[in-house]
Parts: structure tokens; sequence; C-alpha cells
């Protein structure tokens, strides 16, 4: 008998479960908001109509947009040099055992330190902001390669060598699909803290963006313009999931099928 056949409930359409589980999450919003009976918990129609509001009479669209951009270059930023620089210390021991202190102390400084230390090294400015990011980001990603290349089948690659494939076919076409899994992982992960960081560098040292209106809704009481606000970047960062990573994921390992 088929393993996934004798699992109660394996054949029942998944989205319906999402569904279900998020009408469920609204009805415990709805009902907790209507038994508390506070501004600090409004219910989830209100925070529906200050969400629409937002949207057309305020500003929602351009701090969404502005957010967005320092998540994409920051993100760019850390894959791009994490990458690179996890590869080679993952085929490199002398150059890992470099740079294996350097990589402990980013990976233990706190994001807020980096933040503050950024801003008052570069000013309140977007390169600041960026580079605040991208360096809480960079070592994880570095971390991520190196163990994905010390993980790559050597064999597989001296038989290439044996059929004299060159070096660029090598690299492109045996080396590097072997860490797509790792590359999709430092992305998915990245995507995740990075928006989170955006928020805070913007809330201590910009004057737009999401992070930043947060900070006034929240100097203002706002509780509603908060819970709208962040579920606008959520469902941003869901469709980037579902519509970007999602099905590059599934492009990057089509060969393992």
């Amino acid at each position: 008998m088929n393993l996934v056949e004798s699992i109660p409930g394996a054949g029942i359409n998944t989205t319906w479960l999402r569904v279900i589980s998020f009408v469920l999450l609204l009805v415990i919003w709805g009902a907790s908001a209507f038994f508390a009976q506070s501004r600090v918990l409004p219910d989830p129609w209100t925070v529906a109509i200050v969400f629409y509001d937002h949207l057309t009479n305020g500003s929602l669209l351009f701090d969404l947009g502005i957010t967005l951009w320092r998540v994409a270059a920051a993100f760019i930023l850390a894959m791009v040099s994490g990458t690179v620089i996890g590869i080679l210390m993952g085929l490199r021991k002398r150059l890992d055992i470099l740079l294996d202190g350097w990589l402990i102390l980013f990976l233990n400084i706190p994001a807020l330190v980096t933040i503050i230390l950024c801003y008052v090294w570069f000013g309140l400015t977007e390169v600041a902001a960026i580079i605040a990011v991208s360096l809480n980001k960079f070592p994880n990603v570095v971390v991520t390669l190196r163990e994905g290349t010390r993980a790559v089948d050597h064999d597989l690659l001296q038989v290439a060598q044996v059929f004299r494939v060159g070096p660029r076919r090598l690299f492109f076409n045996f080396f590097l699909p072997q860490l797509y899994p790792y590359i999709m992982i430092a992305a998915r992960s990245g995507i995740a803290l990075i928006w989170k960081i955006v928020l805070v560098v913007e809330l201590l040292g910009r004057s737009n963006g999401i992070g930043f209106q947060l900070y006034v809704f929240f100097g203002d009481f706002d509780i509603a313009s908060i819970l709208a606000y962040t579920l606008a970047f959520v469902i941003v960062m869901i469709a980037v999931e579902l519509a970007l990573i999602g099905p590059m994921d599934r492009y990057a390992t089509r060969w393992r099928k």
C-alpha cells in the first residue's frame, strides 16, 4: 500500500485547508475583538476599512514601494556577496580558517548595533540603511553557502573532468546546480529576515517607508493603522514567495525529478 494513501487526510485538497485555517484565524480575531471591546484590538472589519482608506487616500502605496526598494537592494547585495564568499570559503580551507573568526563575530553582533553604527558612520542616508540591512543578512548567507559547497559531490565533478568538461561548463552545469537548494534556503530565510530589519532601519533613521509610518501610528496610538500597514506588507511578501521565490525554487531543482 502506498505510504501517502495510508496517511489519514492525505488526499484532502490543501487549498481548502489553507482557506479554512485563514477563516478560523479571522473568526478568532473577530471574537477576541468583540469580547475585548478595546481600542488596542480592533476587529478585522475595522482594519479592512482603515486599510482601504490608506490605500486610496493615504501614502500606503508610496511607503510600501520605498520599503520594497530597500528590501530588494539589501537582499541582492547580501545574496551576491554572501554567495561568492561562502563558495570561496567552502572551496579554500585556508581562507575558511582566516575568515571564520570574522564570520562568528558578524553572526553574533545584534542587528540594532549594526544599524546604529552604520547610521553613525555613514549618516542617515539610503546607503547606510541598505548596508545595515545587508550586513545583518550577509553572514547567514555565507554560512549556508559554505556548508552547501562542502556538501557538493566531488566525485561527480571528477567524472566531468575525466570527460574533459570545460571549467565554465563544469561550474554552471555540474557544480552550481548542486548549490541551488542552499541558495534557495538562503533566499527564503533572507526575505523573511531582511524585511523585518528594514522596518527597524526605517523606524530609527528614515523619514518614509512602512517602518517610519508604524512609528508615527505608534505615537498616535493608532492600532488599526499599524495592523493595516502590517497586513499590506505581509500580503506583498507572501505574493513574492508564491510568484517569485517558489517558482524559482521549482525551476532550479527541476533536474532532480
